[in-house]
């Protein structure tokens, strides 16, 4: 149902049900708490927060917060909408305000209004508290995050899920690194080597971390819980204050956190949102990277853009932390497992349909064992529901856009009419929707292909061969990006001679899921510079101040 700006007027939502419009009816006792939230809701959010309104049922209607405002509005769309939900209108499930240079100027300055008090004015014990207390608010609203992260990113209620546990995750773990000597007011202290007359130490050499100040992320829509909490977990743990455009396309996700934090503790002006449409994205990205406030900028996303805020951002010399595409490799060597490089690959390609950055693209099999590792996995890809991700049983849901589904169908074709074959799928299916594609494998590509050579952001496995274990590194590490890999081997030597050779900053050994938050995730070459998650992720966030003492 739609919360508008006027508590009364609730309307019906239509939630796709394999092309048909299944309708949620709101209860009272729903449209009753509704209503009292909006009532009060100007009071209880930053402009940086705003809808003007949303259409789907929550169990706690109060995490996207409707509010009066004439501010202009971009539309948030459902991924699964049918042709006929675009035609009708109802693809559309939220309206969010446009914020856009201005505003973010503004957030801006009241992050670095709080950030004395944040940074000074607390212990990291008391950061710990709060990190703490806002990811138990998320584990407790598991249920309305998920609903929302797939309303809007289109991905299965089950994937979403697990992005709510993957996301606090983060938060945990650095509301531990708050407290520990590597955090803020941590350091070390050195002996001198400087001497006295008499040939006695002079002075102590002594290094203090300290937070580098205020920041501002860019989050992309593939992950719209986990990508924010691993730049913002360790900032605000750091004594940072954390400015974050989400991305356009799942603004909700990012207000619902935002919600949760505010209720959590976190004090206004810490951790603040900038809800920009795709039209104002870039001046809020030119505001972010010349705003001499802005000591750092944490971004996810493609490599042209983050080359953009790098050029962008020399002129403050800028930290940054950018994390950036991918063209992953997979090599199955012929000592493998292949049941269970089988499972690594589907677990790897096909998670929320291949949109991510650490998806095997590139699938190097040795030649003899090619033929069964391809028909194995043609009848674990043939298993794979899709469908929209609210369905029971859905596995897999629809891609972002129609111009995704398009890339990806220009791709497939492409490399077909160079001689490459269809194994399975290859095609739409506009029966669901126009942003939804088979899963799909593609054998014999070519390495000049498209589909080989650039990063997929879609379910397709591109497949080619190889003879020595040499080659196989070769064709792995012939790519500019440098963010993950993947290989699977029996063999104790060969696993760490491999993994010493390729190119990558991320390497997973006969498993297809491989990020954690207790893991440096992080790229070489052109995937970006700099590490999230880990010891490593909260040093991204501090400065080393060297101070000498002589008493």
């Amino acid at each position: 149902f739609f919360f508008s700006p006027s508590p009364s007027s609730i309307i019906m939502l239509s939630v796709m049900s394999k092309g048909k419009s299944r309708f949620f009816r709101p209860t009272r006792s729903a449209v009753s708490t509704a209503a009292a939230w909006l009532a009060v809701a100007p009071n209880k959010i930053s402009s940086a927060a705003a809808l003007s309104t949303i259409s789907f049922p929550l169990r706690d209607p109060s995490l996207l917060p409707a509010v009066q405002s004439d501010a202009k509005t971009f539309n948030v769309l459902d991924p699964a909408a049918t042709d006929e939900n675009i035609s009708d209108g109802t693809a559309v499930i939220a309206k969010v305000n446009i914020m856009g240079q201005t505003d973010a100027k503004q957030m801006i300055d009241r992050s670095a209004a709080a950030l004395d008090s944040w940074r000074d004015g607390t212990t990291a014990s008391f950061r710990s508290q709060v990190l703490t207390k806002w990811g138990n608010l998320m584990k407790d609203n598991v249920d309305d995050l998920a609903t929302i992260m797939t309303m809007e990113s289109g991905k299965p209620l089950a994937e979403s899920k697990g992005e709510v546990v993957y996301g606090t995750s983060f938060l945990d773990y650095y509301a531990g690194e708050a407290i520990r000597p590597t955090s803020a007011g941590g350091g070390f202290i050195a002996p001198t080597p400087f001497a006295t007359g008499t040939g006695a130490p002079r002075g102590k050499i002594i290094a203090v971390q300290e937070a580098v100040g205020v920041t501002a992320m860019v989050t992309p829509w593939n992950f719209p819980i986990a990508m924010i909490t691993r730049k913002v977990g360790p900032a605000l743990a750091a004594g940072c204050t954390a400015v974050v455009k989400p991305s356009e396309l799942t603004p909700l996700t990012a207000i619902a956190m935002k919600v949760l934090a505010d209720r959590a503790g976190v004090p206004e002006g810490v951790f603040e949102l900038v809800t920009s449409s795709r039209e104002s994205t870039a001046e809020v990205g030119e505001e972010f990277c010349t705003n001499p406030t802005i000591k750092k900028i944490s971004f996810t996303g493609s490599t042209p853009v983050g080359k953009l805020l790098m050029k962008m951002s020399s002129d403050t010399v800028k930290r940054l932390s950018l994390e950036l595409g991918g063209n992953a490799a997979f090599i199955v060597f012929d000592d493998a497992d292949i049941d269970q490089a089988v499972n690594a690959a589907m677990a790897s390609k096909f998670r929320n349909a291949g949109q991510t950055c650490v998806c095997a693209d590139r699938f190097i099999i040795h030649r003899s064992v090619e033929e069964e590792f391809v028909s194995k996995l043609t009848r674990k890809v043939s298993e794979i529901q899709v469908g929209s991700g609210v369905e029971e049983g859905t596995t897999m849901g629809p891609m972002i856009s129609k111009i995704a589904v398009s890339k990806v169908k220009e791709k497939v074709d492409k490399a077909l009419d160079e001689g490459a074959e269809l194994v399975i799928g290859g095609s739409p299916i506009p029966d669901l929707g126009p942003n939804f594609f088979q899963p799909t494998i593609v054998r014999n590509v070519r390495l000049d292909s498209m589909l080989w050579s650039t990063e997929t952001f879609g379910p397709v496995v591109a497949t080619t061969t190889f003879d020595t274990e040499k080659e196989a590194i070769e064709l792995a590490n012939d790519t500019t990006s440098g963010l993950a890999s993947y290989f699977c081997s029996k063999d104790g030597e060969r696993i760490f001679r491999v993994a010493g050779r390729l190119e990558n900053g991320i390497i997973g050994i006969n498993d297809g899921i491989i990020s954690s938050a207790s893991a440096p995730f992080g790229g070489v070459k052109e995937s970006g510079l700099g590490r999230e998650g880990s010891a490593a992720g909260i040093a991204e966030y501090l400065e080393t101040k060297y101070m000498f003492l002589n008493l």
